[in-house]
């Protein structure tokens, strides 16, 4: 297939479209619906069609099981929620080993600025089981760092 690059940018901008979604609605229910992350994984898979990518493909799927059976043990132990480990994972899986660094800078960045804000009563926090320490969305950092990675076309191929 040839590389088609005007589709791949509009899978792109319906990736930063899904991407604030689930933000959203991670932000106000403190819930990521499973079919924005089947979207996500379904836009990635579009994109490296249309844009002919298939080689390093396995890298970013690697990163990303990898990554994911890593952050099952912190979901085991109740450190992080089951759509948060969900949407890292898709969000590696985007990035892929290269622009993963940027992204991990970038994602820092926002859930220290969140965490932050939580702390000091500007942002919402909720307060689950019986250890009662606040906990905050974590998609909304997430998409925050990928959006970037995205727009600034670190996951498409230099021209």
């Amino acid at each position: 297939m040839v590389p088609n690059a005007f589709f791949a940018d509009l899978v792109l901008a319906a990736t930063v479209i899904v991407l604030m979604y689930a933000a959203w609605t991670d932000l106000r229910h403190y819930k990521i619906r499973n079919e924005a992350i089947a979207l996500l994984i379904v836009l990635f898979v579009l994109h490296r069609m249309f844009l002919n990518r298939w080689t390093d493909s396995a890298w970013n799927l690697g990163l990303a099981a990898t990554i994911f059976v890593v952050l099952l043990c912190f979901y085991s132990r109740q450190w992080m929620g089951g759509g948060d480990v969900k949407m890292l994972a898709v969000a590696l899986l985007w990035t892929g080993v290269e622009c993963a660094p940027a992204f991990a800078v970038l994602l820092l960045l926002f859930v220290s600025l969140h965490a932050g804000a939580a702390r000091l009563g500007w942002a919402a926090s909720q307060t689950l089981g019986d250890d009662r320490r606040p906990r905050i969305a974590f998609a909304p950092s997430i998409a925050a760092a990928l959006i970037p990675i995205v727009a600034f076309g670190c996951v498409r191929p230099p021209i």
